[in-house]
């Protein structure tokens, strides 16, 4: 009995070699240069750590963004996910508790005489209790934690792309309002224009190929106005969905009104993985897939199970005396895989197979965490360079449409060069705005690169 004992003892020493006890190692440490060349990440303080109520200061969109974090649908659906994974994490700690089971018996014995009938019950309760000597339990409730904390991520993955979301097409609304207020007043503008043009051509100053230029290009503005109208109707619709509304007109500020940091960093590639909520995850799903191996690798090993029940009877010797007789058993087992070696071979290749699959996952989740840092970023940069020159761009057309009108008034001038000089400043003006809006929109996928709005 002691040999047993002492070998029960040494099992786990003998198979520690073979991996059933390893854990998980979270990483350390990535590339330096994931972000790219052209990225400082000298700085640890990210812009990913801001709360998205310092980021997005305008009062409107951040009751829009508050109700979308309420009502939205996909956001809810990942939170119950997360319930699941926490029902399923339960049920892995209890797998190390006993079980137990009462099964009330009663048989009515008559021998073929009924006035003799005896009746014969037993009131069992019996427990089971498997023994984690191998490690199949504590791998199993690792990959239930690993599985847990994934799917809180996914839920942090969801939150953080609403939040960007609601501001994108938001900013998208206010873009659109800019443009459409620029285009309905150049509108205006040039059917005064067509007007004026006709009132020329009667008056014979102007020939039939000018009036017909100039209305051409009224009609091709108006159909833009249009077009805006139609876009900005698409978007108020997009945002009644990301806040589980029906389609309705959305409450907005204007464009011109936004103030954003101009100081602000990516931090280091370490300190932006402890933000990003994919990395997380897809790092989450090796760790799952890490201790799903350890786990099939455990079943090459036999398993150990206490079992035991105890009870009352009055079916033993004595019953007549004493009817409420006690009975208790105790068992211990060793089921030892024998035949099943190839199904369980088969598994461990499987789980092996999956976990390759994570491990390549989790490396391009890294590699698109760092290729979207860069994109946004260089984004960022070329709108904020490209702002002043639209402002110096719209300054000389500006000038240029006043001064050609002015000669035009003296007779040296054309009128058809002051409808190209207004059309050059419509076309600059429509440009700035959507500088701007890109503008804005790099630094929403930036936040977003940087696992920005995380839950406080």
């Amino acid at each position: 009995m002691r040999k047993h004992i002492i070998f029960l003892l040494a099992l786990p020493l003998l198979t520690s070699s073979c991996g059933i006890y390893n854990q998980y190692k979270p990483t350390e440490e990535v590339a330096p240069d994931l972000f790219g060349e052209n990225v400082a990440v000298t700085d640890t303080l990210s812009l990913g750590n801001v709360d998205w109520r310092e980021m997005f200061t305008d009062p409107i969109l951040q009751r829009h963004i508050d109700s979308a974090l309420v009502r939205n649908t996909d956001l809810q659906t990942a939170y119950l996910r997360v319930q699941e994974a926490e029902a399923s994490l339960m049920s892995a700690r209890l797998a190390y508790i006993p079980s137990f089971s009462l099964s009330p018996q009663a048989t009515l014995g008559t021998g073929g005489d009924l006035q003799n009938a005896t009746m014969t019950y037993s009131l069992p309760l019996t427990a089971s209790w498997e023994i984690d000597i191998f490690g199949k339990l504590t791998n199993q409730k690792r990959a239930a934690k690993a599985a847990y904390y994934q799917s809180q991520e996914y839920a942090q993955a969801v939150r953080t792309q609403i939040i960007a979301s609601v501001a994108n097409t938001y900013y998208t609304l206010l873009m659109l309002d800019a443009q459409y207020a620029i285009t309905q007043e150049t509108e205006k503008t040039w059917r005064e224009s067509v007007e004026a043009t006709r009132a020329l051509k009667e008056a014979g100053y102007m020939n039939e190929a000018a009036l017909a230029q100039t209305e051409a290009t009224y009609y091709s503005i108006y159909t833009s106005m249009l077009d805006l109208k139609e876009q900005i109707n698409q978007a108020e619709n997009a945002m009644s969905l990301l806040l589980f509304e029906t389609p309705q007109a959305i409450e907005r500020g204007s464009l011109y009104d936004q103030n954003f940091t101009e100081e602000f960093s990516v931090g280091i590639p370490l300190q932006m993985l402890s933000n990003r909520p994919d990395v997380r995850s897809a790092e989450q799903a090796l760790a799952q897939a890490f201790y799903m191996t350890n786990a099939a690798r455990s079943a090459f090993y036999p398993s150990i199970t206490l079992s035991g029940s105890i009870g009352w009877t009055n079916s033993i010797a004595g019953a007549i005396v004493n009817p409420m007789q006690a009975i208790a058993s105790a068992v211990g087992s060793i089921t030892e895989p024998l035949f099943n070696r190839r199904m369980n071979v088969a598994q461990l290749r499987i789980a092996k197979a999956q976990q390759e699959e994570a491990r390549l996952a989790f490396q391009q989740t890294l590699l698109n965490a760092g290729s979207e840092v860069n994109d946004a970023l260089m984004q960022y940069q070329t709108a904020h360079q490209k702002a002043e020159y639209y402002v110096k761009q719209i300054d000389a057309l500006s000038i240029a449409a006043e001064s050609t009108r002015l000669l035009m008034e003296h007779g040296s001038t054309n009128y058809l060069e002051v409808l190209t000089a207004q059309q050059s400043l419509l076309t600059a003006q429509l440009t700035q705005v959507a500088n701007r809006f890109s503008e804005i929109q790099s630094l929403i996928s930036l936040y977003q690169a940087l696992g920005g709005g995380r839950e406080m």
